[in-house]
């Protein structure tokens, strides 16, 4: 990959591209971490693994952003800082990668190298969920099914987002889109479509 970016630099055997030589610097960078963090073709050296992402990061690679962020967030490599994982996870997102999307919205429900905002978690959940998230669509349904300050009990918008998470085969949301026919909630009732939801989940917990 770094030959790639000096060939694109360079103009040999290619036409001369300065933003596919940084494009191809940065996936560079961004591997050799994956390759130390996971002890592929050399020693685990979480360190260097840092180092790394740390580089790729600051070229703009959002991966590695996301990467830097579990590494402050763990202590992998570097000292435990959940600011600073805070502030790659908001960086990330905000250039539209999904799991830190998810990530984001998980801080400020947490309270986690932030304070706790739970408006700021709400509309980062939703965000990830429209982006296809399974595990936000799940999280926004529960916060439109249990409501509170932050956001009007919704149980039309809660039984939409369990819906779109079974879809996807979230074991959990098949419990209450199963409660949501029993009862009426967001939907029309109905004891058929409740029974195949459980089914459908006691097939998935037997695999």
């Amino acid at each position: 990959m770094f030959n790639l970016a000096i060939f694109c630099e360079n103009g040999k055997g290619t036409e001369k591209n300065l933003e596919k030589a940084f494009y191809w610097c940065q996936k560079a960078m961004h591997n050799l971490a994956l390759y130390y963090e996971n002890n592929k073709g050399t020693e685990k050296n979480l360190e260097k693994a840092f180092y790394w992402y740390q580089k790729a990061a600051e070229q703009g690679d959002i991966v590695a952003m996301y990467n830097l962020a579990i590494c402050y967030k763990n202590g992998d490599g570097t000292d435990k800082n959940l600011e600073k994982a805070f502030h790659l996870y908001q960086k990330a997102a905000e250039k539209g990668y999904i799991d830190a999307v998810f990530n984001l919205a998980n801080k400020y429900k947490d309270g986690e190298g932030t304070e706790k905002n739970l408006e700021k978690a709400f509309y980062w959940y939703q965000k990830a969920a429209e982006k296809g998230d399974i595990s936000a669509m799940f999280n926004l349904a529960m916060i439109f099914y249990e409501s509170g300050k932050e956001t009007e009990k919704n149980f039309e918008k809660a039984f939409h987002w369990y819906q779109k998470a079974v879809e996807k085969d979230h074991i959990k949301a098949m419990t209450y889109l199963a409660i949501c026919y029993v009862y009426g909630k967001g939907t029309e009732k109905n004891l058929e479509k409740a029974f195949y939801c459980i089914k459908k989940q006691q097939k998935m917990m037997m695999k």
